[in-house]
């Protein structure tokens, strides 16, 4: 009886997990974070791991309109040091070269 698990006489090499994105460029910098709910914030991105959890420095919340969900405000909220559950995260940008443009998918009134 052979004492090596799975299939041949070779022994199964675990492939180390990857992630897809370079964060390791965008430590000590500004980053802008979405949230699966429609939450959003920004802050210094401190660290990571492979499953996307991220710590946020001098995090700051972007408050949404309580009659419009997907509208933003001017209204923020500072939250401090933040540590970010990965799986929540949708997307990452940098607030440098960043900008906000009108949604060209919108019926613009008269």
């Amino acid at each position: 009886m052979s004492d090596t698990k799975g299939k041949g006489d070779a022994p199964q090499e675990q492939k180390k997990k990857q992630s897809i994105l370079d964060m390791q460029k965008f430590l000590d910098k500004q980053i802008r974070v979405k949230f699966s709910g429609g939450r959003e914030c920004s802050g210094v991105l401190k660290g990571f791991d492979p499953l996307l959890n991220i710590v946020l420095d001098n995090c700051i919340e972007y408050l949404r309109d309580p009659d419009d969900p997907y509208k933003l405000t001017e209204d923020t909220r500072g939250l401090g040091l933040v540590v970010c559950r990965g799986t929540a995260v949708v997307l990452i940008c940098p607030v440098d070269g960043m900008e906000a443009i009108a949604n060209p998918f919108v019926q613009q009134e008269d």
